[in-house]
């Protein structure tokens, strides 16, 4: 996956204010351009409504959260396709990208940089949909062996991480799900800051297992210390219970007197070795606790959202891109001396970016251009695109568009 993404990582008021920077608009048209503007907000904040209110209808009846009645289960299942189709929309519309198989192969491959091993079931899961947004390479020094061994570690950060999971209809109650999902229920969360190599940690159903490592870590100490105790402490007593079983299987005749003193030295040695065990035991648990402490603080720390609320975000975020890929492409449309190709004004506005902003970004230029011609802002001729005039004629325009979609 690149790096370079279609998310602009600038909020739409600051690109109004970026654009018009040292800008070859004079004061009217800079005046103009900002009502503009603003229409184009207005605009797909009433768009975005409805597709809020699609969204709402469409999730109703899966939603977990959810204090009203349900429909009947052959519309819920009708309405579950629906929402899935609209959220995949709506996140690409956020600029998100959907990862693909191969991509979750290779990142639940990659070792976790919480020192765990992650294992996900998916048998419970009839649907699971992740997507990503803003993806960095970062670096982050990893401490081992106690502190005494540190090392540098490379990996992908996905700022951003949304994950849809519908579970199955017959969802087994000994898979390893919450009794908080009910068969057929939906999931649906919203994290930030995520490393690809621990995108497990984000299902619901994820369990710690122990790396050879850690394995060695506990049964290396138990192996020599279980050494130590059966030769100093246990012997009499091993002695004692093999000649028991071996008069009881008639390997020999010689019988076993348990006296006080020989029942006192079985009880101590049966003791001794319970504790030791016991003590191994929670050995295991205390290590696996901390692990499953670690995860859940951290996982506390990413989550943004969850169920609606998510695509309440997605909403926001996706009329904020729509608003500034709309306003990008007019502005350095209105500015060109002559009309541009569709690779021209890409180029133009990446190149902005980078060079006047140190921001590296893949511009999704023919979406731009089709929100514009959809809005009647442009012309085209040929494979060129020139904008229409600033002023009144261009607002008014905008309104009459928005008058005839309504």
């Amino acid at each position: 996956m690149s790096n370079r993404t279609h998310f602009i990582p600038f909020r739409k008021r600051d690109i109004i204010e970026m654009c018009l920077h040292k800008s070859p608009l004079d004061d009217e048209q800079q005046r103009q351009f900002r009502e503009l503007a603003q229409r184009i907000q207005e605009h797909f904040h009433r768009e975005f409504h409805q597709t809020l209110e699609d969204l709402k209808d469409s999730y109703a009846p899966h939603n977990p959260d959810a204090d009203t009645r349900r429909l009947p289960s052959a519309l819920q299942d009708e309405q579950t396709q629906e929402f899935s189709v609209l959220l995949r929309a709506l996140l690409r519309k956020a600029n998100f990208v959907q990862l693909s198989e191969q991509d979750l192969q290779m990142a639940f491959e990659e070792s976790s940089l919480f020192n765990i091993q992650l294992k996900v079931d998916f048998s419970p899961f009839e649907e699971v949909l992740l997507f990503c947004r803003g993806a960095s390479e970062r670096e982050e020094t990893l401490s081992n062996l106690w502190g005494l061994y540190k090392k540098k570690v490379h990996f992908t950060n996905y700022d951003r991480v949304v994950i849809f999971i519908r579970f199955k209809n017959n969802l087994d109650k000994s898979s390893h799900v919450s009794s908080n999902y009910r068969p057929g229920a939906t999931l649906l969360k919203l994290f930030q800051n995520v490393p690809k190599a621990d995108l497990e940690m984000l299902f619901p159903n994820t369990r710690i297992g122990m790396r050879l490592i850690d394995k060695l870590m506990i049964g290396v100490p138990a192996a020599i210390s279980g050494g130590f105790v059966i030769t100093t402490k246990l012997g009499t007593t091993l002695i004692l219970i093999g000649s028991l079983i071996g008069y009881w299987l008639g390997l020999h005749q010689q019988s076993v007197e348990l006296d006080k003193s020989t029942l006192i030295a079985l009880a101590a040695g049966l003791g001794t070795l319970g504790a030791y065990l016991w003590k191994q035991f929670s050995s295991f648990k205390n290590r696996k606790l901390r692990f499953t402490q670690a995860l859940t603080e951290n996982l506390y720390f990413k989550s943004l959202d969850n169920n609606a609320g998510v695509f309440h975000r997605l909403i926001d975020a996706a009329e904020e891109e729509e608003c500034k890929e709309a306003i990008l492409a007019y502005y350095f449309l209105s500015i060109s001396e002559n009309p541009l190709s569709l690779a021209q004004l890409d180029k133009v506005i990446e190149d902005w970016f980078s060079l006047k902003w140190e921001c590296n970004l893949d511009f999704e230029v023919d979406d731009a251009l089709q929100k514009l011609e959809r809005l009647e802002l442009v012309e085209k001729s040929g494979d060129h695109y020139s904008a229409k005039p600033l002023g009144e004629n261009g607002s008014d325009r905008l309104l009459l568009v928005d008058d005839i979609n309504g």
